[in-house]
């Protein structure tokens, strides 16, 4: 599972951290039944405090996306379909950062497209 925080960002971590696992869940990337990291090993991977993964995991469990097990873990519950227009509301709002943080790097379009192009192929 590919998680990051950007400490620059106006967004807290612990929104980033339930924003993109609620995407994975709600886009079929992470699957029902999937087995999430525990809370202490997803704080150390992404070097925040474990209550903001506590704070994440209480949202999404709140929201319905996660099923915490106690001591057996926590995992990915129901699968929630993305309605397409969130979908596009999304990717438009991602896309917009990203062309920002482009613009602030200098990078040209040309190869700022290059780089999604690269980043998408498999």
């Amino acid at each position: 599972m590919i998680l990051t925080i950007d400490p620059a960002s106006p967004v807290p971590p612990y929104e980033q951290v339930r924003e993109q696992l609620s995407t994975m869940i709600g886009s079929g990337v992470l699957s029902p039944g999937t087995r999430l990291p525990t809370i202490r090993q997803l704080a150390a991977d992404l070097d925040v405090a474990p209550g903001t993964i506590t704070r994440a995991y209480r949202e999404l469990e709140t929201a319905g996306n996660i099923v915490s097990r106690g001591r057996h873990g926590t995992f990915v519950g129901a699968p929630r379909q993305v309605p397409r227009a969130e979908r596009r509301a999304l990717l438009t709002s991602e896309a917009q950062r990203y062309a920002r943080t482009a613009a602030q790097l200098g990078v040209s379009p040309a190869d700022a497209i290059a780089a999604i192009r690269q980043a998408l192929t498999p």
